[in-house]
């Protein structure tokens, strides 16, 4: 009877032309969310029950659980048996009736119910009659605007009441009093709505979802069918309810993933996953068109249907599932990866401008995945599916349409040098706290190494084998840029803008090439580069050290001061006079006004620790730390042990030419003026004992004369070990070196050469250098510097040792004159005789011994004392020769040729041909 009744009043309405009327109505409707709210309008804008029960009737109970087409031809009997047979129901009217349609409504019932009074006579008054319930207010659920958020995609309107919250009158019929087809019609309708993230009338949100809570809304609603719905409905609806919760979650996810903070990709990625979405509400319209004009639309056929879709749905639901468990949305994922936010200074600094604190709860945030993060999970995801072509298209669009903003920030940075991130999820991170102008001042090459870095754990697969390449292409151009070399104004035409162009790696590869040209023409053309080494090369090399000579004779009366009395301006001057002296080659040096004079108060021998600090590490021993502590000046320094030279270099060439590497010229330099002044100390001791009387003079003491020899043989032997090192360094070491270097940057390729290779090449050059001058080894360097130190004390001890001498010759120590010395002769010993103790006491080098010792006890005395000389170099010197023989044959061969040279130095001595500095060099 209910089948017949259900096909009298469809054959009614059919006739009557209300369903095309009502199916073009549908099919003019758009996908977005106001579907919901026009739909139930038009289907329950009538009034009165018995008028929204029959619509009901006609529409919702006119399919067959078969799914058979049903006749349209019916008796006038069944269709007036059917209207006779219509029961009213209770609908869902929430969803639907504006004010203005419920207050007109309401108007017209009160009037409808006034003028019927009218007409009616009066009732007669019944006694004890029981007032009537008050009438329930009226169920009025009102949509809202939302307020604007960072969110630009994000819905505005206000969530729709649960369906659990409806009065009792308007909850439906249950499903176990209606028949098998009115059942399946009305879940069909339900579906549509559901479909669209709205409840039905039977099937609903489950009671644990909360559409407030965010998590819930991203994870998803979980539906649940009243009860009585027949089994094999039931299974069907529920393996498409999968699909309406796939939709609802990805809703949110677009509501959620599109705010401000995550980055112009997520952005890009919401608007791709928003034209699916478009596209599957489309979907639903039609299908919508189709339950209402086709009879035979049953639930089989809505589930084939939507099969591709929920495909798809599930397929973006599984990327925005993996995307909000990165981000913390969902369920919390420990991230043990480190983030860079605590390098970033940039942002420290904005925290503490904004009044924030530097502590550890306020450093770093929740990392939110953006940017390459973003693409390398949908790569990855496209690689897991490259076996499903359904899948693989889809995720070969989301790719290309959420790396199109990151395509735009890498094209702008290869082809101009400048970052437009302001989300800060591009590859490159610029500290734009660190500038160029403190290159001056830096000595840890901090603009180039820390100015641009690589977000390492940001990188797209895509990127990872060419982001070396990506990073310098940037930097090179940044730096041309600066320089006025790059047009900015110029828009990048004809580039890639997604990561499936097959031009993808040909753009980045042409960007690095071009960058790379355009620098190393600025610096070797433009700001000539190799004039610029060679003239380093003259002032920290002594390459020519002519006019360095003079200027150290110009200047040795302030040289011999103490570091903190000597005059720095004075020796500018002097500098400045020898540079300008004509007829040398510096003369000629375009860049001699760079060259100043300065004074370090901290030893060589401290500065060359350092330098082993800063250098690296030895073979089997651990990395010391740089400290930070300040090292102690040496209170007796003079000005020849102090005295080092600066060099001013303009940008872009201060790259190359950076304070670190002006730190080691420097270190060469004093090491190169240590041993050239120590030379220059032995020879005027030479020139001393020539001059000298009691040195020349042949007394009668064999002992005296022998002891004579032995200080000259001694000093010789010293002069030799100098002048060995020094021609070493020179000669085998720095300049081979330096002709190497050079010639790598004179070759006729050098455009394919990189600027971080020739930054690199000069650096090894300068490193190759201190480590083959023995500079940073901390034994040798210890063994150098005693050997340094007894050359030191005796030359400073000669004028004493002469007069020692003169004591202890039995001749000279008698103020008679000898019968072998003229007058003259005896004359002129006499009074410098007394001119060198004078002096001597106002040097305080030695202590004038009482007259009156015997010239036996003197000369005993010296030769006690110079044994301890003797045996004081030599042995090491053997030890150091026993040092360069190990390292030579386990770290630098070049070691050979200097131990032979000094092996020279010891020669004809006990400790010729002997090895027993071992003990004592494995001590130091």
């Amino acid at each position: 009877m209910a089948s017949t009744t259900a096909r009298s009043a469809h054959a009614e309405r059919r006739a009557n032309g209300a369903y095309p009327d009502k199916a073009s109505a549908r099919a003019r409707m758009s996908g977005t969310d106001s579907q919901a709210s026009d739909r139930y309008e038009q289907r329950y804008r009538e009034g009165s029950p018995q008028i929204n029960a029959a619509a009901f009737a006609s529409t919702s109970h006119k399919r067959s659980a078969s799914g058979n087409p049903r006749p349209t031809t019916r008796t006038t009997d069944e269709r007036r048996t059917e209207k006779v047979q219509v029961t009213t129901r209770e609908t869902l009217v929430s969803r639907t009736r504006s004010p203005d349609r419920r207050n007109s409504a309401a108007q017209r019932e009160r009037t409808k119910a006034t003028d019927g009074a009218k007409m009616r006579p009066p009732e007669p008054k019944v006694k004890d009659q029981k007032p009537e319930p008050a009438p329930q207010a009226p169920w009025e659920p009102i949509a809202s605007l939302l307020p604007h958020t960072t969110a630009p995609l994000a819905c505005r309107i206000s969530l729709p009441p649960l369906a659990s919250q409806a009065p009792q009158a308007l909850q439906p019929k249950p499903l176990h009093e209606l028949s098998l087809e009115s059942q399946e019609a009305v879940i069909l309708e339900d579906l549509l709505f559901v479909f669209m993230g709205f409840e039905g009338q039977y099937i609903r949100f489950s009671k644990t979802y909360n559409p407030h809570e965010e998590r819930d809304r991203l994870s998803g609603p979980t539906f649940r069918i009243l009860p009585g719905l027949d089994p094999s409905l039931q299974d069907l609806t529920q393996a498409m309810l999968k699909m309406a919760s796939h939709y609802s979650a990805l809703q949110a996810f677009v509501d959620v993933q599109s705010r401000d903070e995550f980055g112009s990709v997520n952005h890009a990625l919401c608007a791709s996953i928003r034209g699916f979405l478009q596209n599957y509400l489309n979907l639903v319209a039609q299908l919508e068109t189709q339950f209402l004009t086709n009879d035979s639309f049953t639930l089989h056929v809505l589930n084939i249907h939507v099969l591709p879709t929920g495909q798809m749905l599930a397929q973006l639901y599984a990327v925005a599932h993996e995307l909000m468990k990165k981000n913390a949305l969902l369920d919390d994922e420990s991230d043990d990866e480190s983030t860079d936010d605590g390098d970033d200074y940039d942002k420290i600094l904005d925290q503490l401008r904004e009044g924030g604190e530097l502590v550890p709860g306020n450093m770093a945030g929740n990392k939110i995945c953006k940017g390459g993060v973003v693409l390398g999970l949908i790569t990855k995801r496209l690689e897991d599916m490259a076996g499903d072509p359904s899948a693989r298209a889809l995720l070969t669009t989301l790719l290309r349409d959420a790396s199109r903003p990151y395509m735009r920030m890498l094209n702008e940075w290869l082809h101009h040098g400048g970052i437009k991130d302001p989300h800060s999820e591009f590859l490159i991170k610029e500290q734009k706290s660190i500038r160029r102008e403190r290159l001056e001042q830096d000595y840890t090459d901090e603009y180039w190494e820390r100015r641009y870095t690589i977000r390492d754990h940001d990188i797209p697969p895509q990127l990872v084998g060419v982001k070396d390449k990506v990073l310098l292409a940037g930097k090179y151009l940044n730096v041309v840029r600066e320089c006025g070399g790059v047009d900015v104004s110029k828009e990048v035409k004809d580039v890639p803008t997604s990561f499936d162009d097959a031009r993808f790696l040909d753009n980045v590869n042409n960007a690095y090439a071009h960058a790379n040209e355009s620098l190393m023409q600025l610096l070797v053309t433009t700001h000539a580069l190799p004039a610029r080494l060679r003239s380093l090369k003259h002032y920290f090399f002594l390459d020519p050290s002519d006019y360095f000579s003079y200027f150290l004779e110009l200047g040795a009366s302030e040289l011999r001061r103490n570091v903190k009395q000597v005059n720095i301006g004075k020796l500018q001057s002097l500098l400045d006079l020898v540079l300008r002296q004509p007829g040398t080659i510096v003369s000629m040096d375009p860049f001699k006004e760079d060259v100043k004079v300065e004074m370090n108060e901290v030893t060589l021998i401290k500065s060359l620790q350092r330098v082993v600090n800063i250098t690296g590490i030895e073979q089997g021993e651990t990395l010391q730390p740089v400290t930070n502590e300040p090292t102690e000046p040496d209170k007796h320094a003079r000005g020849f042990t102090s005295l080092q030279l600066d060099y001013a270099v303009p940008f872009p060439v201060s790259l190359v030419i950076s304070r670190k590497t002006i730190w080691r010229y420097q270190a060469l330099f004093r090491y190169l003026l240590s041993l050239r002044h120590m030379e220059s100390q032995l020879c005027a001791g030479w020139q001393h004992t020539m001059r000298s009387f009691s040195w020349t003079y042949k007394s009668s003491s064999a002992r005296l004369q022998i002891l004579k020899q032995r200080v000259w043989t001694l000093r010789a032997r010293m002069l030799v070990f100098v002048q060995q090192l020094l021609y070493f360094c020179t000669a085998e070491v720095i300049e081979p070196n330096w002709q190497a270097l050079m010639s790598r940057l004179d070759t006729k390729d050098g455009a394919s050469r990189t600027v971080d290779e020739l930054m690199q090449d000069h650096v090894d050059f300068l490193d190759t250098c201190l480590k083959e001058c023995m500079l940073t080894n901390s034994k040798l360097l210890k063994i150098y510097a005693k050997l340094m130190q007894t050359c030191h004390y005796f030359t400073n001890y000669l004028p004493w040792l002469t007069l020692e001498i003169e004591m202890a010759c039995p001749e000279l120590s008698r103020n008679e004159r000898p019968a072998n010395v003229s007058e003259s002769q005896w004359r002129q010993f006499m009074l410098g005789r007394d001119e060198r103790r004078k002096a001597l006491e106002n040097s305080n080098q030695g202590v004038n011994n009482p007259p009156g010792r015997s010239p036996d006890l003197v000369l005993d005395n010296l030769l006690d004392i110079f044994k301890k000389w003797e045996h004081q170099f030599g042995r090491h010197l053997q030890i150091l020769l026993d040092a360069l023989n190990h390292y030579a044959a386990t770290e630098t061969v070049v070691l050979l040729s200097l131990c032979a040279r000094l092996s020279t130095a010891n020669q004809g001595t006990e400790w010729a041909g002997r090895g027993h500095g071992d003990e004592d060099a494995s001590a130091l």
